[in-house]
């Protein structure tokens, strides 16, 4: 296993707060710090933002080892973090974290499933929870990618952490078997079963209305008989 390797030049600055970052950007340059717990103190300098892309612009991305070039002298670092513009998205300022040969490093790695699922044939879904793996290793055993196969998982199946096969010389400082992905059970389609539930309960309603306009019928019946029955009583008493 191998690991992307870079070069980055750097210079030594002095000074903090805004005025000076703002004079550093000017030259077109950014502030910087090295960070390292065998280095006596943090080392101030000031990089190039373009060659910070550049430096990092490998398949191992963030994790790739790169050669900090600083007066003469030469650190091994990864970069750490950095913070950019949120418009233009320029750098601004950059952390470094100096590494040795020997020493192990906390890096993260993405996960990426292979396969397909037999769960995921039978209907199933896959739900990666994710995306990467906090490791250890050591510089040059940083892989710049872990993958896993997922063809083995059934519905209601999970992968966890202690079910995989970590790369030689990658390991993983957790106590909990937390989970990787897990393949669900399809959904139930519940829309046509309440339409069907719904059918039932409008016909029961649809019955009591229908029996309510039958007895109004009957009673304007029974109304025009009463009528018409009083006009025949009354008939006879005009002679």
């Amino acid at each position: 296993m191998s690991v992307d390797k870079s070069t980055l030049e750097a210079k030594g600055r002095q000074g903090a707060g805004k005025g000076a970052a703002r004079k550093l950007r000017s030259q077109g340059l950014v502030p910087a710090v090295v960070y390292g717990k065998h280095l006596q103190a943090p080392v101030h300098v000031a990089v190039d933002p373009k060659s910070i892309r550049q430096s990092i612009n490998t398949p191992h991305k963030l994790n790739t080892l790169i050669t900090l070039k600083l007066d003469g002298a030469s650190h091994q670092v990864l970069l750490k973090d950095y913070q950019q513009d949120p418009v233009t998205r320029e750098i601004l300022h950059a952390d470094f974290i100096a590494v040795t040969e020997k020493e192990q490093v906390k890096v993260n790695v993405p996960l990426v499933l292979t396969g397909k699922a037999l769960g995921v044939a039978d209907g199933g879904l896959l739900t990666q929870a994710r995306r990467q793996l906090e490791v250890w290793a050591l510089p040059a055993a940083i892989p710049e990618k872990i993958e896993v196969d997922v063809t083995p998982l059934k519905i209601a199946q999970a992968l966890h952490i202690n079910d995989i096969k970590l790369p030689e010389g990658v390991s993983v400082k957790t106590n909990v078997n937390y989970t990787l992905a897990v393949v669900s059970a399809p959904e139930r389609e519940e829309v046509p079963a309440a339409a069907a539930a719904a059918a039932p309960a409008a016909g029961a309603a649809a019955a009591p209305a229908a029996a309510k306009a039958g007895d109004a019928k009957a009673g304007d019946a029974k109304a025009g008989d009463a009528k018409a029955a009083g006009g025949a009583a009354k008939a006879p008493a005009k002679k």
